[in-house]
């Protein structure tokens, strides 16, 4: 949703722009641009797997609501150090499930090495290093925390995903956060700033996950991007 530096160096000697928000004729003549949107993994659109069977894949229970945390790499620090911090959150709301992507900090938080996904004090927790089948872990999904990059929330429009966004403070010149409030301008995701993760992030999530008026207002509404 933000033109950067390059893009606008090579929007000079193009004929056709593909973009994949409104409003880019702030940084790209207007005779120029195609809304194509941005490309997603392919498997993504063919997998044909339902919730019930997506969730019970990750060893849940599908008869309750499940939160995928997209994390795992040093760009979702704040994501992780807030979920480490709110472990005793996550075992006190057993009535939610977490698939969380990371592995490191559960082990530096419980002290119990992590030899498979799933953690004997925190039965409603899967945890991984790496998820390797997106697909089915958005399927087991009923609301998503992630990042705010534009191959993400391509993917989450695709797939009309709730989520909530924390955008990274650390990318050139704030992009994710532009990316993240063109959504919110639109009712189509809810924005958690980075900074205040660690009061509000646990709190949003479970307030939300628990209102099925909201959860279904946020496919709608994404669901049209």
């Amino acid at each position: 949703s933000y033109a950067g530096v390059t893009n606008k160096l090579l929007a000079q000697k193009a004929c056709k722009i593909c973009v994949a928000y409104e409003g880019m004729e702030k940084f790209f003549p207007a005779e120029k641009i195609i809304m194509t949107g941005n490309p997603v993994r392919q498997n993504l659109l063919h997998h044909s797997i339902c919730r019930e069977d997506a969730v019970k894949y990750f060893g849940l229970n599908p008869e309750k609501k499940t939160i995928l945390i997209l994390g795992g790499s040093l760009g979702a620090r704040t994501i992780n150090q807030t979920l480490s911090a709110g472990l005793d959150v996550i075992r006190a709301n057993p009535e939610v499930q977490f698939i969380w992507q990371v592995r490191e900090a559960i082990t530096n938080t419980t002290g119990e090495a992590v030899r498979n996904p799933r953690i004997s004090a925190i039965p409603n927790l899967y945890v991984t290093d790496f998820i390797k089948d997106m697909a089915n872990a958005y399927a087991a999904a009923d609301l998503v925390i992630s990042r705010a990059g534009a191959g993400s929330i391509s993917e989450f429009c695709l797939l009309h995903k709730p989520v909530i966004l924390v955008p990274s403070p650390n990318v050139a010149e704030d992009h994710q956060t532009k990316n993240a409030l063109a959504l919110v301008d639109k009712d189509a995701a809810i924005y958690v700033k980075d900074v205040e993760a660690k009061e509000k992030l646990l709190p949003v999530a479970l307030e939300t996950i628990a209102n099925s008026e909201k959860l279904q207002d946020l496919r709608k509404n994404i669901f049209k991007l």
